[in-house]
């Protein structure tokens, strides 16, 4: 029966439904080789693959190319992972068990297939959830579902942002329906002054984590409130409270109608802070016990993680807004309208001082941290109002620098290389700094050989990316000419991140004629490829984007600087997978961690940055390069002018002469001496595994008042 057509396409569709495939890639080979041209239109989504494809084309497919035993066999891995006995969490977390985190954040980033994410801090939740269940720490994340997602850019002829919203088809996600114990729809309501705001609930596994976003597309809201659940960071401030009211009280509200009582409160960044009034609200009618105290005990087990290094990038809400939404929650809870506002005010006898979430967060947890070394001196500097009798140094913001889920973002081939001369089982060590020292064994033509496959991989995919485009346009077909852009033998610079103006994505336009000395440079030539998106509102981002496309359309540079559109977690991959370089030039200290960097690593990249984030404390001189000594000019424009400087000299005198170096075989052996040492440095200290073992023993088990101890 199991290798019957119906045995095969449930087994198959028994793995879509479980996001656990998304880091197995002998599990979406399986599907690329079933139909390597359905899955590449249906932009790897198995779900809407197996509704295209019948059982028995899969049958014939399957005999054709003898896969039913490796269907079987990674049906039986995902069961024999659901249910392994041995794990980090059980010998660890188990008391977590009954009670365990609820993880809080606005957007989660899994996979392209569910646009549920903008950027970093979605990509980075995402990540906390996969290795949370590959470590088995007991954890459920808590988010919302965007039916429009955040959006699909495109651009136009004079290399302008569109920005295009289509509807997510939930029957194409293995989303499913939360229901109650008599098969109602679990659905979440929130009293406001202008009525009930409801949500019904859908449930993701994503291994062994459960993730359950709420939903506002529900009959009974007004339209305004159906549309909340829409678009990410999208509308004013209005439609933020509401969605925030939605993320933190409605998030609660969905645990307790599942009888889940966290033993640890996880905000992802301030976005999801009222979670911790409406746990304040459950304490109080449960142990009949005044506000204060309430508010304490749950404050001992909330940890806040803070993410924005910029003031103004910080929630803030009027008051009159805080009252209209949250009114009627208030008078529960017992407070005056002032003595709710002060629970989000540095300075509570400020009557102007609007409401501020992330102070609300700090208020209400006794564990919060910053993402990155840097970021927590930056934070603690940002928030010293909120303890005017402690010196800078003593301010209660501790960090946990954020690592990158490793399966989810390494090549298939560095994966098998890894497997073959580490260890069969390097997944499950690669918190062990010990296992890195074989890096150094790795033969450099084998390991140059597999860069280079993955850096033509990264050139063709950006081809047929820049053909789609112009195809849009309508522009004549220009295959051949299409098939010259980018050269896999040149010096190939990645640069993706979020256009925002801090970010600098153009720094290294902005010294022209030596730009195009480099570019065009016979012997030592560079290209350069570009991804990002500008939030919808800022103009100056995408100006920045404007400028990029613009200077990839001079005649000196054609070719050799391109843009590619719609940057997610698809195209993030590509890059990260085949860039020799990765480039980031932030304005320090603005960058709270940038964790794009961190998975080019064990790809055979190297990272050339500004010392800011997690490159602050990682790079040592022979593990990449640098931009600068970590200065700060008070002048914003003298900074830049001074980074760019250092840019230049740095890729002129170090970057650009140790990549072409090469012995008789055209190997560049120093190159690779540099790629090994990042490897070896990196590998193990920027994972996400050691980033959720951080937080489970530095935040969870203490706040969840375990006396465990981990080895």
């Amino acid at each position: 029966m199991e290798n019957s057509p119906n045995g095969l396409h449930q087994r198959l569709r028994t793995l879509a439904q479980n996001l656990w495939w998304t880091w197995h890639p002998e599990v979406i080979r399986l599907f690329t080789d079933l139909d390597p041209h359905l899955w590449r239109e249906v932009d790897h989504n198995p779900i809407t693959f197996l509704n295209r494809i019948s059982p028995e084309q899969i049958e014939q497919r399957a005999s054709e190319l003898v896969l039913h035993s490796r269907i079987n066999h990674a049906f039986r891995r995902l069961n024999e992972y659901l249910t392994a006995p041995q794990t980090w969490g059980a010998m660890h977390c188990g008391n977590l068990g009954n009670q365990p985190v609820v993880y809080f954040s606005a957007e989660f980033g899994l996979h392209e297939s569910l646009p549920i994410y903008s950027g970093g801090l979605g990509i980075l939740a995402g990540d906390h959830l996969k290795s949370a269940s590959d470590l088995d720490i007991p954890l459920i994340g808590i988010g919302l579902l965007y039916h429009q997602g955040y959006f699909i850019q495109r651009l136009n002829r004079e290399g302008w942002q569109e920005e295009e919203y289509v509807d997510l088809d939930r029957a194409q996600l293995p989303l499913v329906p939360l229901t109650l114990a008599d098969g109602q729809p679990l659905t979440v309501r929130i009293d406001t002054r202008e009525g009930v705001l409801a949500a019904v609930c859908w449930q993701l596994q994503i291994g062994r984590v459960r993730l359950v976003l709420l939903d506002s597309n529900v009959e009974g809201n007004t339209d305004e409130d159906r549309m909340l659940t829409s678009r990410l960071y999208g509308g004013n401030d209005r439609t933020r409270i509401r969605q925030e009211l939605l993320l933190g009280i409605g998030g609660a509200r969905a645990m307790q109608a599942l009888n889940i009582f966290p033993g640890v409160l996880h905000l992802n960044e301030g976005h999801s802070a009222f979670a911790i009034l409406e746990e304040v609200r459950r304490v109080m009618q449960d142990d009949g016990i005044a506000f204060e105290n309430a508010l304490r005990r749950v404050a001992i087990y909330t940890v806040f993680t803070t993410h924005t290094p910029v003031p103004a990038g910080h929630d803030r809400f009027a008051p009159e807004l805080v009252e209209e939404h949250l009114g009627v929650f208030r008078e529960k809870l017992g407070l005056s309208h002032e003595g709710f506002m002060a629970l989000g005010r540095v300075n509570p006898a400020d009557e102007t001082e609007p409401f501020c979430m992330t102070v609300l967060a700090l208020k209400g947890s006794r564990h919060a941290n910053g993402v990155s070394s840097l970021h927590s001196d930056v934070s603690r500097r940002m928030w010293q109002g909120l303890w005017p009798n402690r010196p800078e140094a003593e301010v209660p913001i501790g960090h946990i620098t954020n690592g990158v889920h490793v399966l989810s973002w390494i090549a298939p081939q560095m994966h098998k290389l890894f497997e073959t001369r580490l260890s069969h089982n390097w997944p499950t060590r690669m918190i062990h700094a010990d296992m890195w020292e074989k890096v150094a064994d790795i033969d450099d033509g084998e390991l140059w050989e597999i860069h280079q496959i993955l850096n033509m991989r990264l050139i063709n995919f950006v081809r047929r990316r820049l053909l789609r485009r112009a195809e849009r346009l309508g522009d004549k077909d220009t295959t051949g000419e299409f098939n010259q852009i980018l050269d896999p033998n040149i010096l190939t610079i990645g640069s993706a991140r979020r256009l925002a103006t801090y970010k600098r994505g153009d720094l290294i336009l902005s010294q022209p004629q030596r730009l195009i000395g480099l570019v065009s440079d016979p012997d030592r030539p560079l290209q350069i490829i570009f991804a990002g998106k500008a939030h919808p509102r800022d103009d100056e981002g995408k100006k920045i984007l404007q400028r990029i496309i613009q200077y990839g359309n001079k005649p000196e540079l054609k070719r050799r600087i391109v843009f590619v559109e719609d940057y997610d977690y698809n195209v993030a991959r590509h890059l990260v997978q085949g860039v020799d370089v990765w480039l980031n030039t932030p304005r320090r200290p603005l960058e709270a961690c940038g964790t794009s960097g961190q998975k080019v690593v064990l790809n055979g990249g190297l990272n050339f940055s500004v010392l800011d984030g997690w490159w602050n404390e990682a790079f040592n001189g022979r593990n990449g390069f640098a931009i600068g000594h970590g200065g700060m000019h008070s002048d914003p424009q003298e900074q830049t002018r001074r980074d760019s400087e250092f840019l230049y000299q740095t890729l002129e005198q170090e970057v650009i002469p140790l990549y072409y170096e090469r012995n008789e075989s055209g190997i560049p052996h120093k190159w690779l001496k540099r790629v090994k040492a990042s490897m070896q440095i990196l590998g193990w200290r920027f994972c996400a595994d050691r980033m959720v073992r951080d937080y489970a023993l530095r935040y969870y088990l203490p706040a969840s008042g375990s006396t465990s101890a981990a080895s």
